[in-house]
């Protein structure tokens, strides 16, 4: 099949590109050509920006796709975008969603995709204007073709999301120099992550499958753990003990809003997804890396890659200063010091 994916450099969409060569598809990507590409195979590049919508059209006209994959659609208008640039000459469109659209907390678990979807914006402004793509896409789905995927939290080689402070190699580096690493809560609020590669199978699967026309799909691992354990992997690979500071979300909240955001509106409750109904539909989508095969995927990478061992040292500086500011307040807790 000839397919397009409007993006193509994410973790995520760079393990899409490399499935769908491994399945002998064409593959076409349509980005700004900013960030470096890691593909196994070149695919045919359009050179674009999608929010320049003259040039994204005229780079669309008269091309036609069995599939479109939209990695980069955050609004309704985005996706709007995308379907009008080509209409039936796209064939079948899948977008990628999230699981940020649902209301906190779940009031039932495993999540499935028919649960309540936040109202507020300020509840997630990400996971809210995704939640109205999403009802303008299903207010789409009876003229068109279309899917939408829900992926998690999701790691890759290239990605920039890793550990409670998205301090990336930065994990590694305050393990081997035994430095505190601060988890929110008490560490033991259930997760599941997902490795590209593997999800990228949700994506190959879907595509131009017709029982996956108008449907919605959560798509992540079944291999549930808790935060904590992110961090003792990580050790296991470094070889050392993670000396874990744990800390209420609020109370980090009140330090700075980045990174720690994303954990009041999401990360701070469950994150278990029900993937029954996608198995159902594309019984090729199982996730072959658990946690510690995904973790000893990133150590490998940070190994192999040394633009993969920069460390923001600014949020290095953060993490002391807040480890710092928590054993203080544990002084003051036990009655060993006086405010």
């Amino acid at each position: 099949m000839n397919v397009l994916v409007v993006g193509g450099t994410g973790a995520i969409s760079t393990s899409i590109v490399d499935r769908l060569h491994e399945l002998n598809h064409h593959v076409t990507v349509l980005n700004r050509g900013i960030r470096k590409a890691r593909y196994r195979d070149v695919p045919e590049i359009l050179i674009g920006d999608k929010q320049n919508q003259d040039q994204f059209r005229a780079l669309l006209k008269d091309r036609k796709f069995d599939g479109v994959i939209d990695m980069i659609s955050f609004k309704p208008e985005d996706a709007a975008l995308t379907i009008d640039a080509l209409e039936h000459r796209g064939h079948h469109f899948i977008f990628t969603s999230t699981a940020a659209t649902y209301k906190r907390p779940m009031r039932k678990l495993p999540v499935t995709e028919d649960c309540e979807l936040i109202s507020r914006e300020e509840e997630s402004p990400y996971g809210y204007y995704k939640m109205l793509m999403d009802e303008y896409l299903e207010s789409m789905m009876k003229e068109f073709p279309i899917s939408i995927i829900k992926p998690s939290l999701t790691y890759g080689v290239g990605c920039q999301n890793v550990g409670v402070m998205r301090n990336n190699y930065g994990i590694v580096r305050r393990l081997i120099q035994h430095k505190p690493i601060v988890v929110f809560g008490d560490g033991t609020n259930p997760w599941t992550w997902t490795f590209a590669p593997d999800l990228a199978k949700a994506y190959a699967g879907v595509l131009s499958r017709p029982i996956c026309y108008g449907q919605t799909y959560h798509a992540t691992s079944d291999d549930h753990h808790v935060w904590d354990d992110l961090y003792t992997e990580f050790g296991r690979c470094a070889g050392e003990e993670p000396k874990l500071v744990h800390i209420s979300t609020e109370m980090l909240l009140k330090v700075t809003s980045d990174p720690f955001l994303n954990l009041y509106q999401e990360k701070m409750y469950s994150g278990i997804f029900n993937n029954e109904k996608i198995h159902a539909a594309i019984p090729e989508f199982v996730c072959d890396y658990t946690l510690d095969k995904i973790v000893e995927a990133l150590y490998g990478w940070y190994e192999s890659d040394p633009e993969a061992r920069i460390v923001d040292e600014e949020r290095d500086k953060l993490e002391d200063t807040i480890v710092e500011r928590y054993y203080r307040c544990l002084d003051i807790m036990s009655g060993s010091k006086q405010e």
